[in-house]
């Protein structure tokens, strides 16, 4: 009989804190998903703390809605970390290969990997995934996965994603007095691109762009490897904050009407057409321009996909991306949002959704769960192993997954 485990996965964003339960049978990667919940974030802003109990009442919550669609408590998470304070920076490492005969081992991608690390960090950030790029074993280049390869020099470009470690640790401490145990910390933009990306897509070429709340994640694939990751300091708080200013209402009617009337098509909106504010708010009761609403909408949009544009010109990917553009996060589902970042990036566009999985599918079909669906997959190649909490997250530890990760790249 095959064996199976419970793999949960924790989402912390800036408006809402989402929660995936799953299992997973012995010998696959797809997890059969059982529970999920979800709770207001009250306690962070732009991914950090800024109120301990309330960010725990929130974790508790959104466990506590999981777990009992589950049926089943959870005891441990896999963690999705974003926020403004996430960064990245490339790095090499070199070292020599270790056996006598030449034969690359798993040991060697672990000493090479950690070759890499060799770059100054300043002390108050954590180094939160080194993700390989491209190997190369002497002077064969792009080599993928080079276990069972023979060569003298084995050399490995990766990229370094990091965070601000106080930030981390108050996120950390709010989870644990939760209740639940940590197995690891992914990154959000990664964890968002393992959900809705194609092995395909990635190899073509392609961006990830998760427009959250508080901000925009971005992550770019070439050659089946990450190329590039950036946090972009708009999301949709600042498009709620232009709604409110333009309207003249308070921050909560002005999400309200953001969600039901919102659009960033000015052109398909009539003149004359209006919203009554008294169906949505007791306390006001004016009316507005329904196209006023759409091009105040529109115009924080156009700014997030020419940052966007900015990062890919960056790496000279500008419209050079063949798979193009995959809109995922809650801002995703803005009307219109299609059209206009193709038009602002020059690339083919399209919405994420989550895949990969089994189980609960109506709740889940949304791209604002592309991140924790993605944490779930990623937690699903540990193949069983409980990391026991944070004291286990150790650098052999998260190279051992890595190694799963790097293997899962190839066809």
């Amino acid at each position: 009989m095959a064996k199976s485990r419970t793999v949960a996965s924790i989402d912390i964003g800036s408006s809402k804190i989402r929660t995936v339960v799953g299992i997973q049978e012995e010998g696959t990667t797809v997890p059969n998903i059982i529970g999920v919940g979800i709770a207001p974030s009250t306690g962070l802003r732009k991914g950090a703390v800024i109120d301990v109990e309330e960010t725990i009442n929130s974790i508790t919550g959104s466990l506590e809605d999981a777990e009992r669609m589950a049926g089943e408590p959870i005891n441990h998470v896999f963690l999705g970390i974003g926020g403004n304070h996430i960064e990245s920076i490339n790095s090499k490492g070199v070292i020599a290969v270790s056996q006598a005969e030449n034969e690359i081992t798993e040991d060697d991608v672990d000493r090479v990997l950690e070759a890499a690390q060799a770059v100054t960090i300043p002390s108050n950030r954590r180094i939160l995934r080194i993700v390989p790029k491209t190997f190369t074993v002497d002077e064969q280049k792009g080599i993928k996965y080079p276990v069972g390869m023979t060569g003298i020099r084995m050399e490995v470009e990766t990229h370094i994603i990091t965070g601000f470690e106080p930030v981390i640790k108050n996120i950390e401490k709010c989870v644990l007095q939760s209740g639940v145990d940590i197995d690891d910390i992914i990154p959000a933009c990664l964890a968002s691109a393992e959900s809705v990306l194609s092995k395909r897509q990635k190899e073509l070429g392609v961006v990830v762009v998760d427009i959250g709340c508080g901000g925009t994640s971005v992550s770019v694939f070439e050659d089946g490897a990450i190329l590039h990751t950036a946090v972009i300091p708009v999301g949709g708080e600042n498009v709620t904050n232009d709604v409110a200013i333009g309207i003249r209402t308070s921050i909560d009617t002005a999400e309200k009407v953001k969600i039901e009337y919102g659009s960033v098509i000015p052109e398909d909106v009539n003149d004359r057409e209006t919203i009554d504010l008294s169906l949505i708010s007791k306390i006001d009761n004016h009316l507005v321009s329904k196209k006023q609403l759409v091009e105040i909408i529109q115009a924080r949009y156009h700014e997030i996909f020419v940052l966007v544009k900015d990062e890919l010109a960056k790496i000279h990917r500008d419209g050079m991306l063949p798979a193009g553009i995959i809109l995922t996060g809650a801002g995703a589902k803005m009307a219109g949002v299609i059209d206009l970042a193709r038009e602002t990036l020059n690339l083919p566009a399209q919405i994420g959704f989550p895949t990969n999985y089994d189980g609960v599918v109506d709740k889940i079909d949304d791209p604002a769960y592309a991140t924790a669906i993605g944490l779930l997959i990623w937690g699903s190649r540990f193949e069983g192993r409980h990391h026991g909490g944070l004291k286990g997250l150790n650098i052999k530890k998260g190279l051992s997954g890595l190694r799963k990760w790097l293997k899962n790249l190839v066809p």
